[in-house]
């Protein structure tokens, strides 16, 4: 039987996940380039919403724990802006590299500062059952999480639990939309 990973576990895992995605986007190019991207897109919007909706709740509880979370939902509202911007420009111009690239640092930044500000502070905050029973949660917010970014909802958990559903919806839609209409035409 395989050992349930906890929220930091998870948390961890998808920081590397999205590292290899970031370094896959820089190195490819064309399809493969396009497809490595609209995985990091996905991955990033799921990962992004789940905190805001598990992970910064928690961490608000916390003596000084607002200031952190509002400083790494600030970093996310960010990321969220140029994501959307980097989804509506054509990959292969050099805007979109200079973009891209200026993100990835950022991201990585971003995952830094989630490693070394508010992981340690939620490991000795919570108990084991309770970070295994967090990852659980995480988890269900991923699965119902839109897969793009939307930079005009606010980064926090009522607005994401509010909006994040029908986004969603009309993400899961436009995905299945755009990958059967590339199907057609491939």
């Amino acid at each position: 039987m395989t050992k349930t990973m906890n929220l930091i576990e998870m948390l961890l895992a998808d920081h590397e996940e999205a590292k290899a995605l970031m370094a896959k986007v820089e190195k490819s190019q064309g399809d493969a380039r396009q497809e490595a991207f609209r995985s990091l897109v996905y991955e990033l919007a799921r990962h992004e919403t789940a905190e805001e909706e598990v992970v910064y709740p928690a961490l608000r509880r916390l003596d000084g724990g607002d200031a952190i979370a509002d400083a790494r939902i600030k970093e996310e509202e960010k990321a969220n802006k140029v994501l959307a911007e980097l989804e509506k420009l054509d990959m292969s111009s050099s805007e979109w590299s200079t973009k891209f690239s200026a993100f990835h640092r950022d991201v990585l930044s971003h995952a830094e500062a989630e490693e070394s500000q508010v992981f340690p502070r939620l490991r000795e905050a919570e108990d084991g059952d309770k970070l295994e029973k967090m990852g659980k949660i995480l988890e269900m917010a991923k699965a119902t999480a839109p897969t793009h970014p939307h930079p005009n909802v606010p980064g926090t958990a009522t607005a994401n639990l509010m909006a994040g559903p029908l986004a969603a919806v009309i993400d899961h839609t436009r995905d299945a939309i755009r990958d059967a209409r590339e199907k057609l035409a491939g």
